[in-house]
């Protein structure tokens, strides 16, 4: 198994004495190494100035080949992005939303897909029908039987962004969705680098996959992806970037906006900020030198978080407590979770909170004593 107290080491930066980053689901401290990464951003750019996108887009790929390992899917596929709502935005584009306006998404996903459904109902664009996540075990089947002739796609998270919890037979949505014209969009953001899976374990070789390295991945802001599956036709989303159309700029004529073949650059964007690739790219190169595969993050998380749910007897645990079931942090019901983050704060120990979820996630850098620790401030601003 992985160890935490080795680890440490290598976070020098962000593990500092004194505090307990119980963080890990929300926002992973990077390895020193991604600061090397950073300062050869700013080297390039003050080498090459305009001339840096040659290495900057082998930065780019290098992140987009790390994503695609990790989902069993071609790099060709991987459209990067600065967040899944700007994903999310140019995958909503690219549906026949005229002909069929009807999405179908569940009341357990994260904000970026809500708010937007939300506000594209009100304003009329779409409809949309809600799911309840719970009971989890039957919230595929219920999704799936919220399809209807008119319904453009089904969008669901693989891992609750609240509780934690594994949502069961995917592969299954996705089969019927598929069969019926329906495109599904799996948000793998509570997954990725988390859980080992891929396109096969999801039933998702025709289906899109969103998310991001902001969490477990440690890559930090701006890095998200798009896995777009491949169709005998170039996909054609409305919104959409110049560097979609980066390969045709020479042979462009007015009046026809043409799009590349590979799901990569079609749903491309525009100019970005290359630092996040850099950053990126040094921290996949580091967490291969430590051995810190998928699995063997997995293999720790499942020893942190059992730790967790062992020391939390009397309080009201949402996670669920079975290995296959629970994602990378555990949340515990509390009628004012907010004001326990802030003490927890003033105790050094570092949380957040959904509502009145408090979330604890622990991260490869973060030793037993120290979840212990938490555990007993927990128990000291919040007795069950």
């Amino acid at each position: 198994m992985l160890d935490p107290a080795r680890l440490r080491e290598h976070y020098a930066s962000f593990v500092r004495p004194g505090r307990v980053l119980l963080t890990g689901h929300s926002h992973q401290a990077w390895p020193d190494a991604a600061r090397e990464g950073l300062l050869q951003s700013f080297t390039d750019a003050a080498d090459d100035v305009d001339e840096k996108w040659g290495k900057a887009f082998a930065a780019a790929d290098a992140v987009r080949g790390a994503v695609a390992e990790r989902l069993g899917a071609s790099a060709a596929e991987i459209a990067l992005g600065a967040s899944t709502h700007d994903l999310l935005l140019r995958f909503l584009s690219a549906l026949d939303l005229a002909r069929r306006p009807h999405l179908v998404t569940t009341r357990g996903e994260f904000h970026s897909i809500t708010r937007q459904l939300e506000r594209l109902a009100e304003h009329g664009a779409i409809e949309v029908t809600w799911v309840d996540p719970h009971p989890v075990a039957s919230v595929a089947e219920r999704l799936a039987a919220a399809l209807r002739p008119t319904t453009a796609a089904v969008l669901v998270s693989t891992v609750l962004f609240e509780t934690s919890t594994v949502v069961p037979h995917l592969a299954e949505l996705a089969a019927r969705a598929r069969s019926a014209g329906v495109e599904v969009l799996f948000d793998v953001y509570h997954a990725f680098s988390a859980l080992p899976f891929g396109l096969a374990s999801l039933g998702a070789a025709d289906a899109f996959v969103v998310g991001g390295g902001y969490k477990y991945a440690q890559w930090g802001e701006g890095v998200c992806f798009l896995r777009v599956p491949p169709r005998p036709e170039p996909w054609r989303p409305v919104v959409t970037g110049w560097f979609a159309g980066f390969g045709e700029l020479a042979a462009r004529v007015a009046g026809q906006v043409q799009y590349a073949r590979e799901g990569k650059d079609a749903f491309a964007g525009a100019t970005y900020d290359p630092a996040s690739h850099y950053r990126a790219r040094a921290v996949v190169d580091f967490m291969a030198r430590e051995g810190m595969t998928v699995p063997a993050l997995r293999e720790l998380s499942l020893a942190q978080t059992r730790r967790i749910l062992d020391g939390l007897g009397g309080f009201d645990v949402a996670t669920p407590a079975a290995d296959g079931e629970r994602g990378g942090f555990v949340s515990v019901r509390l009628p004012r979770a907010g004001e326990v983050v802030a003490a927890l704060r003033e105790r050094g120990v570092f949380t957040d909170s959904r509502g009145e979820l408090l979330r604890l996630g622990p991260a490869p850098y973060v030793t037993f004593d120290e979840i212990d620790r938490a555990l007993a401030e927990l128990r000291a601003v919040a007795r069950p």
